[in-house]
């Protein structure tokens, strides 16, 4: 049986693994995983995978993004969107001949996708281009399409940055100070938690206490602490703990899917 290489693109653990699981169903499915878009065009390069189950929502570059780059290599995979998208933005996808998932997920939708695709690599030849369709979907969000990205103050001036690179928030002195793999830095245009709160929607933050909002894509490990908190590390290079307060326990491990 051929080997299906496969990549799943969800800025959300919880989905990946959900997604993960459901695809051990097939056994011609070998799966690997990204949280970033930047990941996932680091796996698409070196791994050359032949299907992507690709999120379109994802903070700082999103799947339109991933699917942009990834489409001018040599080989491009085949891409399956997994979306939340609306009933309207379906029918585009639909039109354009592009096979989706919509969340939450089932089995049988899956199965569907997953026969779709076999048929398409069983009758792909070499360097053709198996989603020719994929370039009208792609005309329509120009290349100029503003990114959403997060401005802060560096060495006297103002810089942009994407939220994927962002480890958490935290409030110092009533200014918002961003925390990076590089360094921190004061947010620029938003004044208080609850303005970066309304900003970061829908995205991989969380707010854990009065003065810290956390990428949880970056917390390596958590455990029981006093009064019912709990005690986070983050994988930056120091490591750094955080305190969830515990009346944002609940909403933690539902955002974790425990």
């Amino acid at each position: 049986m051929m080997k299906i290489r496969t990549l799943i693109v969800d800025d959300e653990a919880p989905a990946r693994n959900e997604l993960a699981y459901l695809l051990t169903s097939f056994p011609d499915i070998e799966c690997r995983e990204a949280g970033t878009a930047r990941q996932a065009l680091e796996l698409i390069r070196n791994d050359s995978p032949d299907l992507v189950f690709l999120d379109i929502q994802m903070p700082g570059r999103d799947g339109f993004d991933v699917l942009r780059e990834a489409r001018c290599l040599p080989d491009p995979p085949l891409f399956v969107f997994v979306t939340a998208y609306d009933q309207y933005a379906i029918r585009a996808f639909e039109k354009n001949a592009v096979d989706y998932l919509l969340k939450p997920l089932t089995s049988e939708r899956l199965k569907v996708s997953v026969e779709r695709v076999r048929d398409l690599l069983g009758g792909r030849e070499p360097g053709a281009d198996p989603q020719p369709e994929l370039n009208t979907l792609l005309a329509a969000r120009p290349e100029s399409a503003p990114l959403p990205r997060l401005t802060v103050e560096r060495n006297g001036r103002l810089q942009l940055i994407d939220y994927e690179d962002i480890v958490y928030f935290e409030l110092v002195e009533r200014k918002i100070v961003v925390n990076t793999f590089d360094g921190s830095f004061p947010c620029h245009g938003l004044a208080t938690l609850d303005d970066l709160e309304a900003r970061v929607g829908g995205a991989p933050f969380l707010r854990i206490n009065r003065s810290a909002v956390v990428n949880l894509n970056r917390v390596k490990e958590f455990s029981p602490w006093t009064g019912g908190k709990y005690n986070l590390i983050l994988d930056d290079d120091g490591s750094t703990e955080l305190t969830l307060s515990r009346g944002r326990v609940k909403d933690f491990k539902q955002r974790l899917g425990l």
